[in-house]
């Protein structure tokens, strides 16, 4: 399989949204998430509405090894990676002394770790070949400080500073770095981290399927910075003037009501 788009986290929300995007314009897939059972049906799915190749990987990316492994699996299976989409990521809700470290440091490893891991693999062939695109998936979250999601929110403002930074060392290369920044989606999102309502900063929710298409556009168009929705823009341009210790009053303001 040549030429083919990995998606992790593409069992469900943006991630599986995206893969149907890509299915359509008759890209070659490897999607990547934990649930097996749920990636075979999206790979019949797929390949019987659009008549492309779908491999299917499942891995638990709090695992360190992860990465390496489907890496490795690629690499014996001769599959050459053109777009990489580093979807997958979790958040959860609560003062930072009372939740749970072990979780804590898995959300790291899935949002900060394996993305990282999984772009420094998959770059460097990239660059030999002289083309390629990288999709992060961040989120408005990336743009304030995070109080009772403290740990969340950080991954993801860290995620928005590497793609950043990463697509000017990459200029001349052939390669491009996108990062989507999308506010409150209607994913599984908010009932993972026991949020009552789907709401962040007042902000009506998006669906996953509108916030995936602005994303491909995004990528497609060669953009750096993609935030779908005008409030969501807006929200994220009047943070550049917010003293980060205001900021992060009124988020907390915000996460406290929700509760």
């Amino acid at each position: 399989m040549k030429d083919c788009i990995l998606i992790t986290g593409a069992s469900s929300g943006i991630g599986m949204e995206l893969a149907k995007l890509f299915a359509k314009d008759g890209h070659d897939l490897v999607l990547v998430a934990r649930h097996n059972d749920k990636l075979k049906e999206i790979e019949k799915d797929l390949e019987d509405e659009f008549g492309i190749n779908v491999m299917t990987i499942s891995k638990d990316l709090s695992i360190p090894s992860a990465s390496d492994e489907i890496f490795d699996e690629l690499e014996r299976n001769s599959v050459d990676i053109e777009i990489l989409v580093n979807n997958a990521g979790f958040g959860s809700y609560g003062a930072f002394v009372k939740t749970d470290l072990k979780t804590s440091l898995e959300m790291i490893e899935v949002n900060v770790s394996a993305l990282t891991h999984l772009t420094r693999l998959f770059l460097p062939s990239m660059i030999e070949k002289g083309h390629g695109k990288i999709l992060n998936v961040a989120s408005l979250a990336a743009f304030p400080p995070g109080p009772y999601m403290n740990v969340y929110y950080s991954t993801k403002a860290y995620v928005l500073s590497f793609s950043v930074a990463l697509n000017e060392e990459l200029k001349g290369t052939g390669v491009q770095v996108t990062v989507l920044c999308p506010g409150p989606t209607d994913t599984n999102f908010q009932k993972r981290i026991g949020l009552t309502s789907a709401e962040t900063f007042s902000i009506k929710s998006m669906s996953a399927q509108r916030v995936a298409e602005i994303g491909y556009k995004g990528l497609k168009d060669g953009k750096l910075i993609v935030i779908p929705g005008f409030i969501n823009k807006l929200t994220a341009f009047g943070l550049r003037f917010v003293p980060k210790k205001t900021a992060a009053h009124f988020v907390a303001i915000g996460q406290i009501s929700r509760k």
